[in-house]
């Protein structure tokens, strides 16, 4: 392909009239800063005709009408920094890009209940700097990097360290734009006035709040986010096994502490090359493969181990001591095993907190992984994420399974492990390339095209997938026939007849994109 998609000047100029004319971007360059970072070279299927950026509800649901009346796809993002998934670009070429950055009000902080109402616009820092602005009496759940959106990271089953990071439990509470314009709030919210709608997660009837997430049914404009008060006491923690085959023991272990209760977090479990870039905040290690002596050789040098366990707890400083006190004793049976824990801060230290893993631990956002050269400029990436039970043999088997298929491309297995609840951990591997190096770019998309297809033959499905292969994380959900995809794209094309809202999202294709569905053949 060579010719630009583009709007016809019929729909730009409704877009101006609804939006303002800066509101509205249909230049090549103003359009090329929403592509992929870390697309394939010269690949031109996920590129937009345009870009609007509304500033309030009513603004969306004016692009919605439009948009619906044309028949123009649109994909919406908050703030497109879903890196390594395509970040913001469409499934569709073509679609129009609603970009969400510039709703970034926090609407309300209620102390009594910790909660607060965001707009997608909202990043971790902007509703920290709010909090802290309040008195930081109440600390927020982050990722490792603190410019995405909090909404965006939720909507896409994204997750952080602190006890809401279990299950996706920060939202609660939607407000939504249709395809039609139509504005809907789920939940207890349907009911005008109602006082429990950003407190109560069920409904009289479906609770829809998780319907919208990773889905391509509505554009939500605003939530409620769950907080916690801080704690008395906060102790970070870095608990380590010194050899490769300490791996399952670890799981096991960690599995007991979290099901009796003394771990009531997202515990990251990582291999020597991650572990050394979080702990240690040393030099990440790029593509280039290094052998398993290498790599023990770093884990004993660096004292990180083969696996380490970053996690925290949280509580009254009694109740955190005796559960450290549990997590020595119980740890500390793994022969050479660490548990590492330099310091418990109470709310007023916090800002004495250097490492910046302990920070994003306490709820305080940072950038540490993208400013401090861990990340070298030309260092592309993709993830795949599996889940699978947490239980040892399971994770091995998935780990060393995927280890196996990045060796054969010459990649570095550079992964963490979350343990999203109790029973289940997620494997999260980066598959690094220098974006300078075309063919190291295209063997990262055929490895993860590779480990999408060979680990759902294994009953392991993703958790999140690139544009580039959606479909084909969609097709492993093949039980009856595909019926669960099914069952979505019958929904899909009731509440989205022209199917406008993010054609092809995770594999849910509206009957009038069902064309553009693309799952290839083993490769």
């Amino acid at each position: 392909m060579t010719d630009r998609p583009t709007l016809s000047p019929e729909i730009v100029e409704e877009l101006r009239a609804a939006l303002g004319d800066a509101a509205v971007i249909v230049d090549e360059a103003g359009i090329d800063e929403f592509r992929d970072p870390y697309g394939l070279p010269g690949d031109d299927r996920f590129l937009a005709c345009g870009v609007v950026e509304p500033t309030t509800t009513e603004q969306v649901q004016a692009v919605m009408r439009i948009c619906n009346a044309h028949e123009v796809p649109v994909w919406p993002h908050s703030q497109g920094r879903n890196n390594g998934y395509g970040g913001p670009a469409p499934r569709v070429r073509g679609s129009l890009l609603i970009s969400l950055r510039k709703m970034n009000r926090v609407l309300e902080i209620n102390h009594e209940l910790a909660y607060a109402v965001v707009e997608p616009g909202v990043r971790w820092f902007d509703l920290y700097d709010a909090l802290e602005a309040e008195g930081g009496d109440l600390q927020v759940m982050v990722p490792d990097l603190g410019w995405g959106s909090i909404i965006g990271n939720q909507m896409d089953n994204g997750s952080g360290y602190l006890p809401l990071g279990e299950n996706n439990q920060t939202l609660t509470g939607l407000e939504v734009v249709l395809a039609d314009g139509s504005l809907l709030r789920t939940n207890m919210g349907s009911i005008p006035g109602n006082k429990t709608f950003h407190t109560y997660k069920n409904s009289y009837g479906p609770s829809l709040d998780r319907f919208f997430a990773q889905s391509n049914f509505g554009i939500v404009v605003r939530a409620g986010v769950w907080l916690q008060r801080k704690p008395e006491a906060y102790a970070p923690l870095m608990l380590t096994v010194p050899r490769d085959e300490d791996l399952e023991i670890l799981v096991d272990t960690l599995r007991d502490l979290r099901l009796e209760g003394t771990i009531n977090a997202v515990p990251a479990f990582m291999s020597t090359l991650t572990a050394i870039s979080q702990f240690l905040e040393m030099d990440v290690v790029g593509p280039d493969l290094i052998d398993e002596a290498g790599i023990q050789k770093l884990a004993d040098e660096t004292g990180v181990g083969r696996w380490a366990v970053r996690t925290a707890l949280w509580g009254r400083r009694a109740v955190v001591d005796a559960k450290l006190a549990r997590i020595r004793e119980v740890w500390e049976a793994i022969p050479g095993a660490t548990v590492v824990n330099h310091r418990i801060f109470a709310p007023h230290e916090y800002g004495e907190i250097t490492l910046e893993t302990d920070k994003v631990q306490a709820g305080i956002p940072t950038m540490k992984l993208m400013e401090s050269g861990q990340w070298p400029a030309d260092l592309g990436h993709l993830g795949f994420a599996p889940l699978v039970p947490l239980i040892g043999s399971e994770v091995r088997a998935a780990q060393s399974e995927m280890q196996r298929l990045m060796a054969e491309e010459g990649l570095n297995f550079i992964a963490s492990i979350y343990a999203f609840n109790d029973r289940t951990a997620c494997v999260v591997a980066v598959i690094p390339f220098m974006m300078t190096n075309p063919e190291q770019v295209e063997a990262g998309y055929r490895v993860a095209r590779k480990l999408v297809k060979k680990m759902g033959k294994l009953g392991y499905g993703e958790f999140r997938a690139h544009l580039d292969y959606m479909d084909d994380a969609r097709a492993v959900h093949s039980f009856g026939d595909h019926a669960y995809r099914r069952f979505l794209e019958r929904i899909k094309d009731a509440i989205d007849p022209n199917g406008i809202i993010m054609p092809g999202r995770h594999g849910i294709w509206p009957s009038r994109y069902e064309h553009l569905r693309h799952v290839r053949p083993d490769e």
